[in-house]
């Protein structure tokens, strides 16, 4: 029997509390000790030091509670503390915590595996291999696609993320902070225009005229048989929650079957239960060749995996794939519970109902306020683009000051965007109706106290 999401007992109250001192002496005294001992290039967005975290909310050190809409960047969709993951953690720690599975492997990676090739789309024979990043996942998704075709050439799209390795730096679209003084990076990389809905030029343009003009480009550019691979991600994370028009993708996959082209769906953001599907792909019934995961597919635990046809991944020569931590067995217990938990509660439909809430309010306040220029996303996989009044014209000052705003009141949200304009709403699957709509209320609030 399902259990739904608002039926879960939750270890920690489901309320936003924040202090008058916040961030608070505690969280400040952390911040001087990271200053004399971590890499100034690794940022955080929020200036508060975690301690506890269940459901939707986020417990600091000082005793603040924080609701929760970012998710560690759509990771803890279960929740940051799952009783399922906990418990299957626990258990595989007390047995081995690694013993490499290149060298003596164990049933956990096997049974990963094994669910994932049930889950991801298509009904053709699957190969699955784990890793321990998004990045490390992209990788060797193209690194497959080279191999299997014989080809060098991979196509990325504008406004794309894929990581932060050499390889994924030139995938990604956006040069600061991921590229800038980082080069020269990977040669064979080309970038082709994204169906971009709310910026294209000519706002009548269907998915299928976009997919042709990037077709185009690629034919003109490069030349289909010179290709090994089409990376795209089904609704771009980093570059804004952009999500391409109806038809973009089957037409590229078509024209990419054609070709010989590996078309690779990277679902390191938009994959497990976040966009009201297990994969974004299904909302277009798009079967990819190869498809990336990570993020949320372990319930905050370090994985990533490659599933694809079996014909290509099998093509690769024995020891051609791995890596020392790749599928880690506590890892690997922890994605076992957590797809258990997302099928118990049923968080494809819990994600819909996330966006049926969320859309409405967003949506009502963007006929409020111009500066509101977009409300778009799928499932809990949401955004609102910020712009100045009666224009195009991104605002990212306004979107750092709405995000400061709620943060202030006791919400955490995330920014994106290839122009910094855009927040982004990645709410815990398991986050409650009541917590969601009071984080609404409060970015409500924010955009329109500094519109």
């Amino acid at each position: 029997m399902t259990t739904t999401a608002n039926d879960i007992t939750y270890r920690l109250e489901q309320k936003r509390r924040v202090q008058a001192d916040f961030p608070g002496p505690k969280s400040a005294a952390l911040t001087e000790r990271r200053k004399a001992v971590v890499a100034s290039g690794v940022a955080s967005s929020v200036p508060v030091y975690v301690a506890d975290a269940d459901g939707g909310i986020i417990h600091d050190v000082d005793g603040n509670s924080f609701i929760d809409l970012g998710s560690g960047i759509a990771v803890t969709s279960v929740g940051a503390s799952d009783p399922a993951v906990v418990g299957a953690v626990k258990e595989a720690v007390e047995h081995f915590t690694h013993t490499c599975f290149m060298v003596t492997p164990y049933e956990g990676y096997v049974a990963v595996a094994e669910q994932l090739n049930r889950l991801t789309p298509g009904d053709h024979e699957k190969r699955t291999v784990l890793f321990n990043s998004g990045a490390e996942a992209v990788e060797n998704a193209v690194k497959v696609a080279r191999l299997a075709t014989g080809r060098d050439a991979v196509v990325a799209f504008d406004h794309a993320y894929h990581g932060r390795t050499n390889l994924t730096m030139a995938l990604t679209a956006k040069a600061m902070p991921y590229k800038t003084n980082f080069g020269p990076f990977a040669p064979e990389v080309y970038r082709m225009p994204m169906s971009y809905p709310y910026r294209e030029e000519n706002p009548e343009i269907t998915g299928a005229e976009a997919a042709k003009r990037a077709i185009t480009m690629i034919e003109k550019q490069i030349g289909g048989e010179s290709v090994a691979a089409i990376i795209i991600e089904p609704i771009q994370g980093e570059g804004g929650f952009i999500v391409p028009a109806e038809g973009f993708l089957p037409a590229l996959v078509a024209w990419a079957k054609d070709k010989g082209i590996v078309f690779i769906a990277d679902e390191v953001q938009s994959g497990f239960c976040r966009t009201g599907e297990w994969f974004a792909v299904n909302h277009e019934g798009v079967v990819p060749d190869i498809i990336t995961m990570a993020k949320g597919i372990a319930g905050g635990m370090p994985l990533s995996a490659i599933t694809g046809r079996a014909e290509l991944l099998d093509a690769v020569h024995p020891g051609g794939l791995g890596g020392t931590y790749g599928g880690n067995p506590v890892a690997c217990a922890a994605a076992l519970a957590s797809i258990g938990s997302m099928e118990q509660y049923d968080l494809n439909a819990r994600a819909r109902h996330i966006e049926e809430i969320a859309l409405g309010k967003l949506r009502e306040l963007a006929i409020e306020l111009p500066v509101i220029g977009d409300v778009r996303g799928r499932g809990a996989m949401l955004a609102v683009e910020l712009v100045e009044a009666g224009s195009k014209e991104p605002n990212p000052e306004l979107t750092k000051a709405v995000a400061a705003a709620c943060l202030k009141e006791g919400v955490i949200i995330l920014t994106c965007g290839t122009y910094g304009n855009v927040i982004r709403l990645l709410p815990p699957l398991v986050i409650s109706d009541e917590l969601l709509l009071d984080g609404l209320d409060v970015l409500a609030a924010a955009v329109r106290a500094h519109a």
